[in-house]
């Protein structure tokens, strides 16, 4: 499967792909056209080329190649295969088992109105399908494609694998990756290499199938005792902190949570216009610094048809969103399918127990969208914070919401500090407050300031202290 190896043709280029998507009942066209184009940017984020895409409508996807016959072979004009699953026994089956499973019936009839055939533009050596494939669809797709085949969750937990940074981010992908390879074992055909390289040499017959598939359930249960032992000092960290007060952000892939952690916590955590970038929860605290501090916690990004394997896995990784006392759940407005980001973020929070009643809706990248689209928007998700990123007003704004949730009412004030108190007081104001301007006169300098009334109570006090 796609996980840590890293792609690259003999001279140094990116391989080309073909994509494999199925319109089913009730699914759009231009949903269908979104999911794909997701798909092309999850292959990008592995480093491959995407030279194509084939589509087809049908009914389901039970059929033992996923498309029709006619579909199948426009596929393999791709990739140079032949276009036809070649009738031979797969090992551990005889010759006659296995016709009878090739030519079993197409329960999933093809739909009027395919796309026209598009001829093939340059040759691809790895098909990624955007649905989710059994064992038996894969090698039949990979026998008539001549191609690697990979489905959707692979593609996800492929980019998963790469981008675990921490020792519990390793070990959460790790089980999830053995989870989808333990049943893709006896499909030996096309898949071989990649079997090889999660468990060790694979052997002949069914004493080593099963001697592969022990090895694989032992480690997944020594990794889920590695990763109880992390989460449990996880926990004691977390009920450290527990008196103070914790912002999760939370949202789709690539909305842009890492960027708002970095300019409201002045950290430099990884940011990267790709998805999943960021897999481990990093927590900061919230500056200008209050007292106690307020904590912003950084999560893992979701995605249409994220394979429920890994959200079990990261369900401790996600507790900070459990634990939060504000969720701000960022939105990429800029995306035609933001609406159904949006679900899918409440649907996998909803999994993980979550309390969303209180959560605030931001949208962001707003410096992507015209005038008329930003009423709509607002109109549309009332109540919503409008913001982006990039623009200091804005994200100033959301700060003062934070504080002003936490603290109290936010409030203007004009401060003398006389010179003999400037050192001390001028870093204070910088530390905890948004500074508007500062003017030097004889008798101290001059400060207009923003902040929470609670903490410009606390810097008079000092100032009249002397």
């Amino acid at each position: 499967m796609l996980d840590a190896l890293t792609f690259e043709t003999e001279d140094g280029g990116r391989p080309k792909a073909v994509m494999l998507g199925v319109q089913l009942p009730g699914v759009t066209a231009a949903d269908l056209d979104s999911s794909l184009t997701e798909l092309h940017l999850l292959a990008r984020t592995l480093g491959l080329d995407v030279v194509g895409r084939v589509t087809q409508r049908r009914k389901g996807l039970g059929s033992k190649t996923v498309i029709g016959d006619g579909k199948l072979r426009e596929l393999a004009r791709w990739t140079g295969g032949p276009g036809v699953v070649p009738r031979y026994a797969k090992p551990g089956t005889s010759k006659r088992e296995d016709e009878d499973e090739a030519e079993a019936g197409d329960e999933a009839g093809d739909e009027a109105g395919d796309d026209a055939e598009s001829a093939p533009t340059e040759q691809a050596t790895i098909v990624l399908v955007d649905h989710d494939l059994s064992p038996r669809q894969q090698r039949n797709l990979e026998r008539a494609t001549g191609a690697e085949v990979h489905d959707r969750t692979s593609v996800i937990i492929g980019i998963f694998h790469r981008h675990a940074r921490t020792r519990e981010a390793r070990l959460q992908v790790e089980i999830a990756r053995l989870r989808y390879l333990a049943p893709r074992l006896r499909e030996g055909g096309g898949g071989g290499d990649r079997v090889r390289g999660g468990v060790g040499g694979k052997g002949a017959g069914e004493s080593a199938l099963e001697l592969d598939r022990r090895r694989i359930r032992d480690r997944i249960a020594e990794l889920r005792q590695e990763l109880k032992s992390i989460d449990s000092t996880s926990s004691v960290r977390r009920d450290r902190r527990g008196e103070l007060s914790l912002v999760a952000l939370v949202g789709y892939t690539n909305a842009g949570k890492s960027s708002l952690m970095r300019v409201l916590t002045g950290s430099e955590v990884y940011v990267a216009d790709e998805l999943f970038a960021t897999l481990d929860t990093t927590v900061r605290k919230l500056v200008p610094l209050t007292e106690p501090p307020i904590l912003v916690s950084d999560t893992v990004g979701f995605i249409r048809k994220l394979p429920h394997d890994l959200i079990a896995s990261f369900r401790s990784t996600l507790q900070e969103a459990v634990n939060a006392d504000l969720i701000i759940h960022l939105v990429d407005a800029s995306d035609p399918a933001h609406r159904l980001h949006m679900e899918v973020t409440r649907e996998v929070l909803g999994e993980v127990g979550a309390d969303l009643s209180t959560a605030w809706t931001v949208l962001n990248k707003m410096d992507l969208v015209d005038d008329e689209t930003r009423s709509a928007l607002l109109t549309e998700h009332a109540g919503a914070t409008a913001i982006s990123v990039k623009r200091p007003d804005d994200v100033a704004t959301l700060h003062e919401r934070i504080l002003a949730f936490f603290l109290g009412e936010i409030e203007s004030a004009e401060l003398l500090v006389p010179w003999s108190r400037h050192g001390e007081i001028a870093h204070l104001l910088h530390e905890k407050c948004r500074v508007l301007g500062e003017v030097h006169e004889d008798d101290g300098a001059h400060f207009s300031v923003r902040a929470a009334a609670s903490i410009l109570a606390d810097i008079r006090r000092r100032l009249a202290s002397n």
